[in-house]
């Protein structure tokens, strides 16, 4: 199973994921690093274990306020072994969103996306080298229903994100797992899922694996140290 470390970037700084409860967000506190600035919070995550994806979600960039091209760059040009999965709204085709490095995968994410036209259009653009983040609320799937739905809109990396349970308690989203599990099933070249949200220790970790997931997106889990570099050895495969 693959970890996948998570910053995600608020005005110029790592932050605290809460719930998706955006507006709340504070910088990070965490017990592998002292600071709340990008790269130096890329540091220590790598410190932790020799990471070679990190995922970014560009807050501001999601919310239409500015984006953190400088310091993303930043982080591609100190480790250039990094594959970055990004984040960063693509709602619709602008150049902000499409990164031009080659370490930068983009995700799309369900939450920004309006119709299957619209995500049919950046799927052509990037040349279907793309993640797809179903996005999920407390209540309902966020997005358009095919995209949940309908598996064959799937590219080859699927991450179910329970924004809800984002550095929280909560545990695994087991239900809504298995349902994307079971979709999965259907398409002649699965997809690989990863879950996010709600991880809170090695007993989650050993759920997912179970379940024969490809991948867990960590954030929380990793600054509180509930998931240590030992945990992560046994976990992790490259």
């Amino acid at each position: 199973m693959q970890i996948i470390p998570v910053i995600d970037l608020m005005q110029n700084q790592v932050v605290h994921a809460k719930f998706g409860q955006r507006s709340h967000y504070q910088p990070i506190q965490s017990k592998i690093c002292d600071s709340s600035e990008p790269l130096a919070i890329t540091a220590a995550l790598l410190a932790l274990y020799p990471f070679r994806t990190l995922y970014i979600a560009d807050l501001d960039a999601i919310l239409g306020l500015s984006d953190h091209t400088n310091a993303i760059e930043k982080i591609c040009l100190t480790y250039p072994h990094l594959t970055i999965w990004l984040d960063s709204g693509i709602g619709q085709m602008n150049a902000r969103a499409l990164y031009k490095s080659p370490q930068i995968r983009s995700v799309i994410g369900s939450e920004s996306i309006a119709s299957l036209q619209d995500y049919r259009a950046i799927s052509y653009a990037i040349h279907s080298n793309h993640i797809l983040s179903l996005d999920y609320s407390a209540t309902s799937a966020m997005g358009i229903a095919e995209l949940h739905d309908q598996s064959r809109f799937w590219p080859d990396n699927t991450i179910c994100m329970t924004l809800n349970a984002v550095g929280s308690a909560h545990g695994v989203d087991v239900t809504r797992l298995k349902h994307l599990i079971a979709l999965n099933k259907a398409r002649k070249n699965a997809s690989r899922i990863y879950a996010a949200g709600g991880i809170r220790n090695v007993e989650d970790l050993a759920t997912l694996a179970s379940m024969q997931v490809s991948g867990a997106l960590l954030a929380t889990a990793l600054h509180n140290g509930n998931i240590s570099t030992a945990d992560l050895l046994r976990f992790q495969q490259s």
